[in-house]
């Protein structure tokens, strides 16, 4: 049989928050907190017919209103219209000490039975939204790391292809260097010859008969 349910509060951020759930850790597990807020004091259970209406009307579901408002709990919520930076607060709604609270309006046991049976229906919508959420965060992932292997194994091979082509240009300047040696050695063997030449020509002017 399914749990009864309880309304419980908090505040987050610009919101007073407020869900209809079996235990205080449905709520903050709906709530995605990760620590135990009824522990510290920032969160409880509800006592305002009103809220307890809202909540059960919506079972499973994290409604909202502007932090600080008594306006009514929903889906949609505006943001409050007379923030003052820093000065949010910061712990739950506690009523004035002279406040009396109306007695909570109970469910009959067929109402109680329908809310808890919602709440189930929507934790596994909830449960199944956050397993889609999951598998297209890993798919992003696999993605992201295909394309990083892709993009790696394209970085290798143009630095292999660099360094491939780099090797030639210097086998290539070696063979070039050694073609200018040879061809100064043999233009300098060559310069000689002829220089040796010219002199013999000259000298031989100067030696003939005239």
């Amino acid at each position: 049989m399914p749990r009864k349910l309880k309304t419980y509060t908090t505040s987050a951020g610009f919101f007073d928050l407020a869900i209809a759930a079996p235990s205080m850790k449905a709520a903050l597990e709906a709530w995605g907190s990760r620590n135990n807020l009824f522990h510290h004091g920032f969160a409880k259970e509800s006592d305002d017919p009103e809220t307890i209406a809202a909540a059960m009307g919506k079972p499973g579901v994290v409604l909202r209103r502007a932090v600080g408002s008594n306006g009514r709990f929903g889906e949609d919520a505006e943001l409050p219209t007379d923030l003052v930076i820093g000065k949010l607060r910061k712990t739950p709604i506690r009523p004035a000490a002279n406040r009396r609270e109306p007695p909570p309006q109970g469910l009959d046991d067929k109402a109680a039975r329908k809310a808890a049976l919602a709440f189930e229906k929507e934790q596994k919508r909830r449960e199944a939204d956050r397993r889609s959420e999951e598998k297209a965060t890993q798919k992003a992932g696999e993605r992201r790391d295909q394309a990083i292997a892709a993009a790696q194994a394209a970085l290798e091979e143009a630095e292999q292809e660099h360094r491939t082509t780099v090797e030639q240009i210097d086998r290539d300047r070696a063979a070039l260097d050694r073609r200018a040696q040879a061809e100064d050695a043999r233009w300098n063997k060559t310069k000689e010859r002829l220089d040796d030449a010219l002199r013999r020509s000259r000298s031989a002017s100067y030696l003939r008969p005239v």
